[in-house]
């Protein structure tokens, strides 16, 4: 029995669903493609604004187990509400307002069926809005889907381009195997618990028979494992250098900040939610998985030379940072769950700024054209300072490096998280890492400033594109002044 549905919960989902089937209509009546783009922006926007009411009530919680509710929230609920939920959401719809920016400048450079492109948008967007949400394994496995599947296509969409063509295709293979083994892992967990609510799947591990505790170990692996892939985690990380090439520029912003986050709160919720019980399992996992993956990440990054390629590179190293904190097991897991959310947010900032600007620079030479390698960034400061200055900030950022403040206060929480979790020697891989990647973070920021190749043009002045610049920029900012506004919030998901 399923208790009556709260509309208003699911408000910022169902918003984005609802825009996602009207603007497919809507490009069937020849609505221009520019109208699209604002209708879709619109419409995340007004989502977003759904998700700041909800952010002044209670928890809420839906699609439940009636008889199930207690006086201090929500139990057995498939969809909930809270804090946690909200803030993934908030930044999902941010970052998917950015790309939707960057999009209208890309459809008609690259001759994108525009209807097709913001269908498929917003509704891997209503995928990530509910995984967020989920609370229940068959929940979290439907939207993990939603929202994978309709990038396949997002990167297909250049139908006519032999490398997109091959990025969907991998991209397609590899979720396709990260889902059969996510779902037999739930088999297991299933199998073991006779539960799929996590608030449910938690007692019934704790009590796991000990005949039952190695059929437990490995489902809760492969789950670990399914999830892995989602987020680029070496060696589940092939897909991601190709993919990122391959997608047209805004998809891979999408890839890069969207989807990852929604794999990293999926992640959270169900080793903190599900798994605490077998903490001594997954900690050491995710230990090994966030070594490796800064490492690798970060040694590959120092040899690339193409833009697009860097930043997919330093997108997997920022996987294992985001994943250190959650491999402290059980010990301070609430500390730990929320410095991986401001780590999350605050990268979703930094790298979406980054691909603005890098999108926006591939536009000046015509459709499908752009640089690939970092010395055609070379002078940007030059043509352009208002840019440079931001693509500089954005770097710095990354790096973690002042003025950048806010990623030097990401950096600072995930390494608190890690030493107060007992993983010293973690964060010791951490700090040798981000020395690492301090060289071609500031390696690519010189080159804005150096002396500009002859005949370089400007960059075009879409409208669009800058808006989205700027608006990153702001972003950047604003946290940087004022970090404690995504600290503040985070602390609350713990």
């Amino acid at each position: 029995m399923i208790q009556s549905i709260d509309y208003a919960a699911i408000a910022p989902a169902l918003i984005v669903a609802v825009a996602a089937i009207g603007l497919l209509l809507a490009d069937a009546f020849d609505v221009p493609r520019r109208v699209l783009g604002l209708l879709g922006a619109g419409a995340l926007g007004v989502a977003l604004a759904a998700v700041v009411a909800l952010a002044f009530g209670g928890v809420r919680g839906t699609f439940c187990l009636t008889g199930d509710l207690r006086g201090s929230g929500p139990a057995s609920c498939s969809y909930v509400t809270d804090d946690f939920t909200l803030v993934f959401q908030g930044v999902v719809l941010a970052a998917a307002l950015v790309v939707v920016l960057l999009s209208m400048e890309e459809i008609t450079a690259s001759r994108l069926p525009a209807g097709e492109y913001h269908f498929l948008l917003l509704a891997a967007v209503g995928g990530a809005l509910t995984l967020v949400a989920a609370r229940d394994l068959v929940l979290l496995v439907v939207a993990l889907e939603t929202l994978s599947l309709p990038v396949f296509a997002l990167v297909a969409l250049r139908r006519y381009d032999g490398t997109a063509s091959e990025a969907a295709l991998k991209l397609f293979l590899i979720s396709v195997i990260s889902t059969a083994v996510m779902l037999f892992g739930i088999s297991l967990l299933y199998g073991v618990t006779g539960a799929m609510h996590l608030d449910r799947i938690a007692p019934a591990l704790s009590r796991t028979p000990s005949e039952l505790g190695p059929v437990a170990a490995l489902g809760v692996v492969l789950v670990l494992a399914g999830f892995a892939f989602k987020i680029a985690a070496v060696p589940f990380h092939f897909w991601a250098p190709d993919v990122y090439v391959g997608a047209p520029l805004p998809v891979t912003a999408f890839l890069s900040v969207v989807s990852k986050a929604g794999g990293f709160a999926g992640l959270a919720i169900v080793v903190a939610l599900g798994l605490p019980a077998y903490a001594h399992v997954w900690g050491p996992v995710l230990a090994v998985l966030a070594a490796v993956t800064m490492t690798l990440g970060n040694l590959v990054a120092l040899r690339q030379r193409s833009a697009i390629r860097l930043l997919a590179w330093s997108s997997v190293a920022q996987s294992g940072y985001m994943l250190a904190p959650l491999a402290v097991g059980d010990e301070r897991l609430g500390e730990a769950v929320a410095a991986t959310v401001a780590y999350v947010a605050i990268y979703a900032v930094m790298n979406i700024g980054a691909f603005a600007v890098v999108t926006g620079f591939r536009r000046r030479a015509g459709a499908g054209a752009g640089p690939d390698s970092l010395d055609d960034f070379r002078g940007l400061a030059r043509r352009n300072p208002a840019t440079a200055a931001a693509m500089a900030f954005f770097l710095i950022c990354l790096a973690g490096l002042p003025p950048g403040v806010m990623g030097l206060f990401a950096k600072i929480v995930v390494f608190r998280a890690t030493v107060a979790g007992g993983l010293t020697w973690l964060a010791v891989v951490m700090a040798i890492n981000t020395v690492i990647g301090l060289y071609y973070y500031l390696a690519w920021a010189a080159r804005l400033f150096a002396a500009p190749a002859a005949g370089e043009p400007r960059m075009p002045r879409g409208g669009a594109v800058r808006a989205a610049i700027a608006a990153s920029a702001a972003g950047a900012v604003v946290l940087s002044v004022a970090p404690q506004l995504v600290l503040q919030a985070a602390a609350a998901t713990g």
